[in-house]
Protein backbone atom coordinates (compact mmCIF):
# COMPACT_ATOMS: atom_id res chain seq x y z
CA UNK A 1 0.00 0.00 0.00
CA UNK A 2 2.92 2.58 1.21
CA UNK A 3 4.07 1.79 -2.52
CA UNK A 4 1.10 2.22 -4.13
CA UNK A 5 1.54 5.69 -6.70
CA UNK A 6 -0.25 9.19 -6.36
CA UNK A 7 -3.42 9.97 -3.43
CA UNK A 8 -6.17 7.87 -2.49
CA UNK A 9 -4.46 5.67 -0.01
CA UNK A 10 -2.75 5.63 3.45
CA UNK A 11 -1.12 3.31 5.65
CA UNK A 12 -2.52 2.68 9.36
CA UNK A 13 -1.79 0.12 11.26
CA UNK A 14 -3.01 -1.34 14.69
CA UNK A 15 -2.75 -4.69 17.28
CA UNK A 16 -6.54 -6.16 16.53
CA UNK A 17 -6.22 -7.46 19.87
CA UNK A 18 -6.59 -3.99 21.51
CA UNK A 19 -9.84 -2.06 21.28
CA UNK A 20 -8.78 1.26 21.46
CA UNK A 21 -6.38 1.16 18.79
CA UNK A 22 -8.48 -0.31 16.60
CA UNK A 23 -11.14 2.40 16.73
CA UNK A 24 -8.21 4.89 16.65
CA UNK A 25 -7.18 3.32 13.32
CA UNK A 26 -10.31 3.26 11.99
CA UNK A 27 -11.23 6.82 12.91
CA UNK A 28 -8.20 8.09 11.36
CA UNK A 29 -8.98 6.12 7.98
CA UNK A 30 -12.43 7.80 7.85
CA UNK A 31 -11.71 11.22 9.14
CA UNK A 32 -9.22 11.04 6.14
CA UNK A 33 -11.54 9.89 3.62
CA UNK A 34 -15.13 10.92 4.95
CA UNK A 35 -16.62 7.53 5.11
CA UNK A 36 -15.73 3.88 4.53
CA UNK A 37 -17.24 2.28 1.68
CA UNK A 38 -15.41 -0.99 2.11
CA UNK A 39 -13.98 -3.13 4.22
CA UNK A 40 -12.00 -6.04 3.99
CA UNK A 41 -10.84 -8.19 6.60
CA UNK A 42 -7.88 -10.00 5.66
CA UNK A 43 -5.76 -10.00 8.68
CA UNK A 44 -4.55 -12.97 10.40
CA UNK A 45 -2.25 -14.79 12.37
CA UNK A 46 -2.04 -19.08 12.79
CA UNK A 47 -0.08 -20.39 15.46
CA UNK A 48 1.11 -24.35 16.04
CA UNK A 49 -0.52 -25.70 19.35
CA UNK A 50 -1.44 -29.38 19.03
CA UNK A 51 -3.56 -30.31 21.40
CA UNK A 52 -1.20 -33.97 22.18
CA UNK A 53 2.02 -31.61 22.71
CA UNK A 54 0.88 -28.22 23.62
CA UNK A 55 2.16 -27.28 27.18
CA UNK A 56 -1.23 -25.24 28.74
CA UNK A 57 0.52 -22.19 28.24
CA UNK A 58 1.39 -22.58 24.66
CA UNK A 59 -2.25 -23.50 24.51
CA UNK A 60 -3.99 -20.70 26.25
CA UNK A 61 -1.96 -17.90 24.25
CA UNK A 62 -2.71 -19.61 21.26
CA UNK A 63 -6.30 -19.72 21.79
CA UNK A 64 -6.07 -16.05 23.08
CA UNK A 65 -3.92 -14.52 20.62
CA UNK A 66 -6.04 -16.34 17.43
CA UNK A 67 -9.23 -15.28 18.34
CA UNK A 68 -7.96 -12.21 19.58
CA UNK A 69 -6.99 -11.31 15.88
CA UNK A 70 -8.41 -13.42 13.60
CA UNK A 71 -12.25 -13.14 15.19
CA UNK A 72 -12.64 -10.77 18.17
CA UNK A 73 -10.33 -7.92 15.95
CA UNK A 74 -12.19 -8.65 12.73
CA UNK A 75 -15.75 -8.15 15.04
CA UNK A 76 -14.44 -4.85 16.45
CA UNK A 77 -12.85 -3.34 13.65
CA UNK A 78 -16.35 -4.18 11.49
CA UNK A 79 -18.56 -2.35 13.92
CA UNK A 80 -15.87 0.78 14.11
CA UNK A 81 -16.27 0.87 9.83
CA UNK A 82 -19.96 0.62 10.02
CA UNK A 83 -19.92 4.00 11.80
CA UNK A 84 -18.88 5.59 9.20
CA UNK A 85 -20.27 3.43 6.49
CA UNK A 86 -22.82 4.89 3.77
CA UNK A 87 -26.15 2.67 3.25
CA UNK A 88 -26.50 3.68 -0.24
CA UNK A 89 -26.51 0.16 -1.09
CA UNK A 90 -22.99 0.16 -2.34
CA UNK A 91 -21.30 -0.56 1.02
CA UNK A 92 -19.42 -4.10 1.23
CA UNK A 93 -18.08 -5.89 3.83
CA UNK A 94 -15.35 -9.52 3.10
CA UNK A 95 -14.36 -11.47 5.43
CA UNK A 96 -11.50 -13.79 4.64
CA UNK A 97 -11.81 -17.13 6.32
CA UNK A 98 -10.40 -20.37 4.88
CA UNK A 99 -10.88 -24.36 4.48
CA UNK A 100 -9.48 -24.78 7.59
CA UNK A 101 -13.22 -23.64 9.18
CA UNK A 102 -14.43 -26.64 7.05
CA UNK A 103 -11.67 -29.51 7.01
CA UNK A 104 -10.24 -28.87 10.82
CA UNK A 105 -6.94 -27.62 11.44
CA UNK A 106 -5.43 -30.50 13.90
CA UNK A 107 -1.87 -28.55 14.48
CA UNK A 108 -3.73 -25.18 14.78
CA UNK A 109 -7.64 -26.08 15.97
CA UNK A 110 -7.87 -22.12 17.08
CA UNK A 111 -6.62 -21.37 13.52
CA UNK A 112 -10.01 -23.41 12.37
CA UNK A 113 -12.34 -22.43 15.08
CA UNK A 114 -11.85 -18.89 14.52
CA UNK A 115 -12.28 -19.41 10.72
CA UNK A 116 -15.15 -20.95 11.15
CA UNK A 117 -16.53 -18.36 13.53
CA UNK A 118 -15.74 -15.87 10.18
CA UNK A 119 -18.27 -17.73 8.76
CA UNK A 120 -20.97 -17.20 11.08
CA UNK A 121 -20.38 -14.25 11.92
CA UNK A 122 -20.19 -12.66 8.21
CA UNK A 123 -23.75 -14.43 7.65
CA UNK A 124 -24.84 -13.36 10.67
CA UNK A 125 -24.04 -9.31 9.41
CA UNK A 126 -24.99 -10.20 6.01
CA UNK A 127 -28.76 -10.97 7.40
CA UNK A 128 -28.41 -7.81 10.25
CA UNK A 129 -27.00 -4.96 7.56
CA UNK A 130 -29.28 -6.28 4.50
CA UNK A 131 -31.93 -3.77 5.29
CA UNK A 132 -29.32 -1.21 5.40
CA UNK A 133 -28.14 -2.11 1.54
CA UNK A 134 -24.94 -3.24 3.09
CA UNK A 135 -23.38 -6.84 1.80
CA UNK A 136 -21.37 -9.45 3.80
CA UNK A 137 -19.47 -11.92 1.70
CA UNK A 138 -16.79 -14.64 3.30
CA UNK A 139 -13.82 -15.98 1.18
CA UNK A 140 -12.62 -19.19 2.34
CA UNK A 141 -8.80 -19.68 0.31
CA UNK A 142 -6.33 -22.56 0.97
CA UNK A 143 -3.08 -22.04 0.72
CA UNK A 144 -2.04 -18.41 -0.94
CA UNK A 145 1.68 -17.48 -1.61
CA UNK A 146 2.59 -15.42 0.58
CA UNK A 147 4.84 -14.63 3.51
CA UNK A 148 2.52 -15.82 5.72
CA UNK A 149 2.79 -19.56 3.72
CA UNK A 150 6.39 -19.06 2.86
CA UNK A 151 7.77 -21.64 5.85
CA UNK A 152 6.05 -24.06 4.56
CA UNK A 153 5.88 -23.69 0.79
CA UNK A 154 9.54 -23.50 0.94
CA UNK A 155 10.28 -26.34 3.09
CA UNK A 156 10.33 -30.12 3.25
CA UNK A 157 6.61 -30.35 2.90
CA UNK A 158 5.98 -27.72 0.33
CA UNK A 159 5.38 -29.88 -2.75
CA UNK A 160 2.56 -32.44 -0.74
CA UNK A 161 0.97 -28.97 0.08
CA UNK A 162 0.88 -28.21 -3.42
CA UNK A 163 -0.04 -31.31 -4.74
CA UNK A 164 -3.33 -30.81 -2.53
CA UNK A 165 -5.03 -28.88 -5.26
CA UNK A 166 -5.20 -30.98 -8.91
CA UNK A 167 -3.73 -28.30 -10.31
CA UNK A 168 -0.65 -28.73 -9.02
CA UNK A 169 0.23 -25.16 -7.05
CA UNK A 170 -1.34 -23.04 -4.76
CA UNK A 171 -3.14 -19.78 -5.01
CA UNK A 172 -1.38 -16.79 -6.25
CA UNK A 173 -2.09 -13.34 -4.23
CA UNK A 174 -3.47 -11.69 -7.26
CA UNK A 175 -5.75 -14.31 -7.79
CA UNK A 176 -7.23 -13.80 -4.58
CA UNK A 177 -7.62 -9.53 -4.75
CA UNK A 178 -9.41 -10.40 -7.84
CA UNK A 179 -12.45 -12.30 -6.21
CA UNK A 180 -12.19 -10.18 -3.68
CA UNK A 181 -12.46 -7.18 -6.32
CA UNK A 182 -15.99 -8.83 -7.29
CA UNK A 183 -17.19 -9.42 -4.01
CA UNK A 184 -16.17 -5.92 -3.45
CA UNK A 185 -17.98 -4.42 -6.41
CA UNK A 186 -21.63 -3.43 -6.52
CA UNK A 187 -22.13 -6.85 -8.84
CA UNK A 188 -22.23 -8.37 -5.67
CA UNK A 189 -24.67 -7.86 -3.48
CA UNK A 190 -27.38 -10.80 -4.08
CA UNK A 191 -24.30 -12.98 -3.16
CA UNK A 192 -24.52 -11.55 0.49
CA UNK A 193 -24.18 -14.18 2.97
CA UNK A 194 -22.34 -16.37 0.60
CA UNK A 195 -19.56 -17.93 1.28
CA UNK A 196 -16.87 -18.44 -1.25
CA UNK A 197 -14.41 -21.60 -1.63
CA UNK A 198 -11.56 -19.82 -3.52
CA UNK A 199 -8.90 -23.59 -2.88
CA UNK A 200 -7.88 -25.04 -6.26
CA UNK A 201 -10.05 -27.96 -5.57
CA UNK A 202 -7.91 -28.96 -2.85
CA UNK A 203 -10.54 -29.38 -0.23
CA UNK A 204 -14.89 -29.62 -2.04
CA UNK A 205 -18.05 -29.98 0.35
CA UNK A 206 -21.42 -30.29 -0.47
Amino acid sequence: MAALPGSGHMVVQADLRDPAAIKTMVDSVAKEFGHIDILINNAGVFFDHPIESSTYEVWQAAWSDTLGVNLVGAANVTWCALQHMPRHGDSRIVNVGSRGAFRGEPVSPAYGASKAAIVAFGQSIAKALAPEGIGVTTLAPGFVDTEMAAELLDGPTGDDIRKQSPFGRVADPDELARAIYFLASKDSLWASGAVLDFNGASYLRM
